[in-house]
C-alpha cells in the first residue's frame, strides 16, 4: 500500500487578483517538472500542506490554489462573485500567469466537480484527470445528504443536524440552512453543518479531522460557501450538466477513484461518470468512505499520480 510522499515546503507562494478577490497559490516540488494542479474540496475548504504529498516532488511541479473565499484567499468566506464559472476563470488565469501550456488536474469531492467543469470548458489545456469521490452536484445527490438518505445511516447525528431548524422548515433543510448561513448570526449553524459533513467523511470517525473541520474559521467558509453553491445548483444550466458535456473530455486520460461506502457522494456518481467517458478507468475502493487519507483511497491516488507523471 502506497502512502504520502515525505513532507516538503512550498518554494513559491503568491496571489493573483481577480474581481474583488485575491487568490492564493503555491508551487512546490520540481519547478521544471510536469505541471499538476490540485483542486480542493468543499466548496469552501482550502489547501493543506499534506496536499503536496500526493505527488512525487522529483517529478511534478505541484500547484495548489485556494478557491475564492477559502483558506488563505481573501476576503474570507465571501460569496460575492463566487460561482463555479468564476472559479473556472480563476484556474485559467492562474495557468496563464504561471506560463503553463497543459497540466494534469487532480480533484476530490467538490474538487472533482470543479476539475470536470474546467476540463469541459478548456479540454485542450488538460493532459489528464485524477478524480476522487465524484460529486456532480445533482439534485439527487444533494437530497441524499441534506434531506433523506445519509440520515438513515447516521440517525443520531442527523437529529443533531436538524435540531437547529424549526420543524416547519425541515422539509427543505438546504433552504433553511442557507437563509441562516448568509446572516451575521451564523456561527452555530456553520458548526452544525460542518459537523454533519465531517461525521460522514470516513468509514471510521477521525476525531482530529472532526475537530479541525468544525473549527470556526474553517467551518464558516465551508458551510457558508457550500450552502451558497448548493442552493444555486452549482450554477450549472441543467441538473446533469457535467454528464451531458462529458463528450468534450472523452479523449483525456482519466482515473476515477471512489470509496464503496462513501456516505457523502454515493458511488453511483462515479459509475454514472465512468459510463460516459471512453478513456477512463474506475477504481472502486472496498472498505473506504469519502476521505482521501483512507488507506485504500490514498494508495490509489498516489499510484494514479505516479502513472500520470509520464503523460
Amino acid at each position: 500500500m502506497r502512502s504520502y510522499y515525505p513532507e516538503i515546503k512550498a518554494q513559491r507562494i503568491g496571489y493573483i487578483e481577480v474581481d474583488q478577490h485575491e487568490i492564493y497559490f503555491e508551487e512546490s516540488g520540481n519547478l521544471s517538472g510536469a505541471p499538476l494542479l490540485f483542486l480542493h474540496g468543499g466548496p469552501g475548504s482550502g489547501t493543506e500542506e499534506k496536499h503536496r504529498r500526493f505527488f512525487d516532488p522529483e517529478t511534478y511541479r505541484i500547484i495548489l490554489m485556494d478557491q475564492r473565499g477559502c483558506g488563505k484567499s481573501r476576503p474570507h468566506a465571501s460569496l460575492e462573485n463566487n460561482t463555479t464559472w468564476d472559479l473556472v476563470k480563476d484556474i485559467e488565469e492562474l495557468r496563464k500567469f504561471l506560463g503553463i501550456d497543459k497540466w494534469v488536474v487532480f480533484g476530490g469531492s467538490w474538487g472533482s466537480t470543479l476539475s470536470l467543469a474546467y476540463a469541459e470548458t478548456y479540454p485542450e489545456r488538460v493532459k489528464g484527470l485524477i478524480l476522487r469521490g465524484i460529486f456532480l452536484s445533482r439534485k439527487e445527490e444533494l437530497d441524499w445528504f441534506f434531506q433523506k438518505g445519509a440520515s438513515f445511516i447516521f440517525p443520531e447525528e442527523w437529529e443533531k443536524f436538524v435540531s437547529c431548524i424549526p420543524e416547519n422548515e425541515r422539509s427543505d433543510l438546504l433552504s433553511a440552512y442557507y437563509k441562516r448561513l448568509i446572516s451575521d448570526d451564523r456561527k452555530k449553524f456553520a458548526y452544525a453543518w460542518s459537523r454533519w459533513e465531517a461525521i460522514a467523511v470516513r468509514l471510521e470517525l477521525d476525531r482530529d479531522f472532526l475537530e479541525n473541520f468544525t473549527e470556526d474559521f474553517h467551518a464558516d467558509a465551508v458551510a457558508r460557501i457550500e450552502a451558497h453553491y448548493f442552493i444555486n445548483k452549482a450554477f450549472f444550466e441543467t441538473d446533469n450538466w457535467l454528464i451531458e458535456n462529458a463528450y468534450r473530455i472523452k479523449d483525456i486520460p482519466t482515473v476515477i477513484i471512489h470509496g464503496r461506502y462513501d456516505m457523502i457522494c454515493p458511488v453511483k456518481n462515479a459509475w454514472d461518470l465512468f459510463k460516459v467517458l471512453a478513456n477512463a478507468r474506475l477504481e472502486i475502493i472496498p472498505n473506504a468512505g469519502h476521505g482521501a487519507s483512507e488507506p485504500g483511497i490514498l494508495d490509489a491516488l498516489i499510484r494514479a499520480s505516479d502513472e500520470f507523471s509520464k503523460l
